[in-house]
């Protein structure tokens, strides 16, 4: 009984966000913003300027790993530094070889 009321409660979720994520695309609002989604950008493969992240899981200097709000993202390459970060963005430096979302 307790695995068909998770599988309720999951599957509401999944219409609320979706309406949700309707509403916010009908009035061309940012998606960043409004639900909190992750938000990387690149300069080449030696910058990345990550906002929206939740926290630092991992820290290396071959791999970078990120929690975001429903996902987590994964930096791997040499020599990677994260330069700073504030509880809204971060910018991560060196050669970056690989970007996964997990």
């Amino acid at each position: 009984m307790k695995k068909n009321s998770d599988r309720n409660q999951k599957n509401e979720a999944k219409r609320s966000e979706s309406k949700r994520e309707a509403i916010i695309e009908s009035l061309k609002l940012p998606k960043d913003i409004c639900m909190g989604a992750l938000k990387v950008t690149l300069t080449g493969n030696r910058e990345a300027w990550i906002e929206n992240y939740r926290g630092i899981l991992e820290y290396t200097e071959s791999l970078i790993l990120l929690q975001a709000k429903t996902c987590q993202v994964c930096f791997e390459g040499t020599g990677l530094t994260v330069d700073y970060y504030t509880n809204e963005d971060m910018k991560i430096s060196g050669c970056i070889s690989c970007i996964r979302y997990i």
